[in-house]
């Protein structure tokens, strides 16, 4: 990871400071592609000595959502090219089995015919990677919010879900970033290439959430539709938010601005890590109370 950010500011490939930024010192965006390189190194060992720890065929999207990323982090693309390349990854995740062709019941429809399927879950995958992407303004919250919800996916799981291994890759190269993203000099961000990485990453669990592979625990069966909902809701929020308030003013919902929710909160509190404690904790919150109301509804 260091001697990625040496790299970075060896080539002046550094975040530059302007009004929207939250940081006053030297930074790169090279936490990403250090999370994918460490996640396809351990991944390549392992396939190469035969050992299927999961289903590899998921680093083909990631690879791509992360390679935009970088060239974006670097040379700054049009959102219109990332966002081209957010449907060809959206396409290979649905060619490799993830499909949502069942809304289990939400106005009383339940199965879906596979065009309709294939463009509601191209529609939910992007919606998804550009949440994660909306969220990752200040130190450290889109980490806490994707260790989150990859912790909450394997702990609801009613068995240890195809991707167990895959998580704790992914946690292990994510954790040491907490540390980057807080020191006082020379930060590493995650960049877009580790934004899209995550929102690929988050995409492809709740796409498995919403199919039948996926069982809740019985002492937690809840809606799965409102089960994702709880625990990936600040992004769900944020996205829907800010995406309606920039629409209604005629912006395009792409457009960069300070006006997401991580924004008030940090104008009030003044950190980093109160904003990302208080997200957090409103998150894990919010779990908890729909777990609650599952629990009273079984029980009553």
């Amino acid at each position: 990871m260091i001697m990625l950010q040496n790299y970075f500011i060896k080539k002046s490939y550094t975040d530059i400071i302007n009004k929207r930024s939250s940081h006053s010192v030297i930074a790169t965006r090279s936490g990403g592609i250090a999370s994918i390189i460490s996640i396809f190194v351990i991944s390549s060992v392992n396939y190469l000595t035969g050992n299927v720890i999961y289903d590899f065929s998921i680093l083909i999207p990631l690879a791509i959502l992360s390679i935009v990323g970088l060239y974006d982090d670097i040379y700054n693309v049009e959102f219109k090219m990332k966002f081209i390349f957010q449907i060809i990854a959206a396409k290979i995740i649905i060619d490799s089995g993830f499909l949502i062709d069942n809304i289990h019941g939400v106005f009383g429809i339940f199965e879906l015919n596979r065009v309709i399927a294939q463009i509601l879950t191209i529609f939910i995958i992007v919606a998804i990677i550009n949440s994660i992407n909306f969220i990752d303004g200040i130190d450290g919250l889109a980490i806490s919010i994707v260790l989150i919800f990859i912790g909450l996916f394997e702990f609801f799981s009613n068995s240890p879900s195809p991707f167990v291994n895959f998580t704790i890759i992914l946690a292990s190269s994510l954790i040491p970033l907490f540390y980057f993203n807080f020191r006082k000099k020379k930060k590493i961000f995650l960049g877009d290439s580790g934004s899209l990485l995550l929102g690929g990453v988050c995409s492809i669990y709740i796409v498995h959430i919403l199919t039948n592979n996926y069982v809740i625990k019985d002492e937690f069966d809840l809606h799965k539709i409102l089960f994702v909902i709880s625990i990936f809701v600040y992004p769900i929020i944020d996205i829907i938010r800010i995406v309606s308030v920039r629409l209604y003013n005629g912006k395009s919902p792409f457009e960069a601005d300070k006006k997401h929710l991580h924004h008030f909160v940090l104008e009030k509190v003044k950190t980093h890590k109160k904003t990302t404690l208080i997200l957090v904790s409103i998150s894990l919150s919010i779990v908890i109370i729909f777990q609650l109301i599952n629990y009273l509804n079984k029980i009553y």
